[in-house]
């Protein structure tokens, strides 16, 4: 028995690899696993080669694995790009009328045929898939129930779609025990009697379900890689009274209605990424500087310019914070997981009601895109954060004072313009040093009343830490723990909160002779904000597209250490 299984679908763009690996997965949380999976493909419609992974274990899991226990390919590239990570005693599933191998475990299925042969010509994965259950000792009734409830939809050809890939499944299944492949099977899912109910979610669903729980109002986005299924889920699931939901025909447009609906009173997002986050650079600036509340969710890809649109990377850190020109500091919160998305994206709102500007959520591809199970969020946990309205007391000094004033609402007490340039107390244009200065310090000053932000710490007495952010959160915990298991002395901090900081973790921080920052970039952006913050912070990148896997993130870090 083996508390993991890690199955990877390898072939072309438009081939199924990707929905074979989520169904695999989604049938195995269904009987009580924890799984995880991610996806990596190119970013033209059909074509290039793509793959699906997905990881099954009776154990929480913290990434998509090292290693491959099972690789199904559907062409002869699949097979030579990613047998090297197949595991020593990992098997082969592939369509033997694409190609021909030789290989020990290797189980040969003519996947055209046998589709054909069920009734559907397309169910060529959903015949490898029934292949692989039976290796593995997985229930076929699972799997069952999953196909009959993803594509019951009540259409007319529904239930002959079923019958054919229940067909399938069962002749990959038959073909597999006939051949006598097996591997080890996986641990039975641990009973847990007094656990919270775990659901299947991917990053961005939670990611929105966050934001509705803490009130979001209005999202309005425009399409963009691999911030779109943001978008789309808003249009289908945000609504009521005083809800909308709007696609905009540019990324400008986007931030500059989100500023109007924010003046309004509204709590407002969006979804882009890095391009889109760049096109947003000026409208942000004016949301800071006229104290518009706001959130923007950047799902973070390879870059510069269209640069890899459907691989991960973390390389917007810098743009985040600093998204306009002058002097300005985004607050930034960056969820490591999808359980902390749905919780980043609720304080991220709650962040922007709160201090009256905007707050960039800072996700990535891997996480955004990742389906994982989790505990159901408890929603009562959320609070529901608006910002100080104004009664009239103040009168139209909308922006007097060192912190946050009562915002006016148009229509209520405290006329005032919202202003992008440099402005008095109530909104008048200045350029009156004096004024500039007060009015600088002032925003900066509001960065003070967002101190809540919380943080993980062990071993904290170690002279050496690790501390990953975002989504290499999951490989730098692994890594840490294989470390530590081996004796060797290094601590553990991670938060979700990137800027401002927690204050009392950067106080252990500066007192770290070294403090070492796994991240996705080439330019070490987080490790080097840490060294302007007094840290002695230095980098371990790594800018494949791909997130860290254990094993490496390890070794990288043993060179560190002395």
């Amino acid at each position: 028995m083996s508390k993991n299984l890690v199955v990877r679908f390898a072939g072309e763009g438009g081939q199924g690899v990707v929905g074979g690996s989520e169904l695999m997965a989604s049938a195995a949380a269904e009987s009580g696993y924890h799984v995880l999976t991610f996806a990596t493909y190119p970013s033209q419609i059909k074509g290039g080669p793509a793959w699906g992974q997905a990881r099954i274990s009776s154990e929480p899991i913290l990434t998509p694995g090292d290693s491959l226990d099972v690789l199904v390919c559907q062409n002869e590239y699949a097979y030579d790009a990613n047998l090297p990570e197949l595991s020593d005693q990992g098997i082969i599933v592939y369509n033997s009328q694409e190609f021909e191998i030789e290989h020990p475990r290797a189980l040969a299925l003519p996947t055209d045929d046998m589709a054909r042969e069920a009734g559907n010509a397309r169910a060529g994965t959903i015949v490898m898939i029934g292949a692989v259950a039976k290796a593995v000792g997985f229930s076929l009734e699972a799997l069952e129930s999953f196909i009959t409830a993803r594509w019951d939809r009540g259409r007319p050809g529904d239930a002959a779609i079923i019958e054919g890939n229940i067909k399938a499944l069962h002749l990959g299944a038959t073909a597999a025990d006939e051949s006598g492949f097996e591997i080890a099977q996986v641990d039975p899912p641990v009973e847990e009697p007094d656990a919270r109910e775990r659901i299947l979610i991917r990053g961005y669903e939670a990611a929105c379900l966050g934001a509705m729980a803490a009130g979001v109002d209005v999202f309005i986005g425009y399409p963009i890689s691999p911030a779109t299924t943001m978008l789309t889920y808003m249009e289908s699931n945000l609504n009521g009274d005083g809800k909308f939901v709007g696609q905009a025909s540019s990324e400008i447009e986007s931030i500059a209605a989100l500023i109007g609906a924010g003046f309004t009173g509204k709590k407002t997002m969006t979804s882009t990424a890095g391009p889109g986050l760049s096109l947003m650079g000026e409208g942000l600036g004016l949301a800071w500087m006229s104290e518009i509340p706001l959130v923007v969710a950047d799902v973070q890809r390879g870059g510069p310019a269209t640069g890899l649109p459907t691989k991960t990377e973390q390389s917007d850190f810098i743009m985040a914070m600093n998204p306009g020109h002058g002097d300005m500091s985004l607050p930034v919160i960056a969820p490591g997981n999808v359980e902390e998305a749905f919780w980043a994206t609720a304080k991220a709102v709650n962040w922007s009601e709160r201090y009256q500007g905007p707050v960039i959520l800072l996700t990535e591809m891997s996480v955004a895109e990742r389906a994982q199970d989790i505990e159901r969020p408890d929603t009562s946990l959320i609070s529901q954060e608006s910002r100080s309205i104004s009664d009239g007391s103040v009168e139209n000094r909308r922006y007097e004072g060192e912190g946050v004033s009562p915002f006016p609402v148009p229509g209520g007490p405290g006329a005032y313009v919202a202003n992008g340039s440099e402005h008095d107390e109530q909104g008048d244009t200045t350029h009156l040093a004096d004024v500039h200065i007060q009015m600088t310090e002032r925003r900066f000053a509001k960065l003070k009343t967002l101190n809540d932000g919380t943080f993980e710490a062990e071993n904290p007495t170690a002279s050496i830490a690790i501390m990953p952010w975002g989504g290499s959160k999951g490989s730098g915990r692994g890594a840490w723990q294989e470390l530590t298991s081996e004796g060797i002395d290094i601590g553990w901090y991670y938060t979700m909160y990137l800027n401002p900081l927690p204050e009392e973790l950067l106080a252990e921080l500066r007192t770290k002779d070294k403090v070492l920052v796994p991240e996705l970039n080439y330019m070490g952006q987080f490790a080097g904000h840490l060294r302007q913050l007094g840290v002695a912070a230095e980098t371990i990148n790594q800018y494949t597209g791909l997130p860290w896997r254990i094993s490496d993130l390890k070794e990288e870090i043993k060179g560190h250490l002395s």
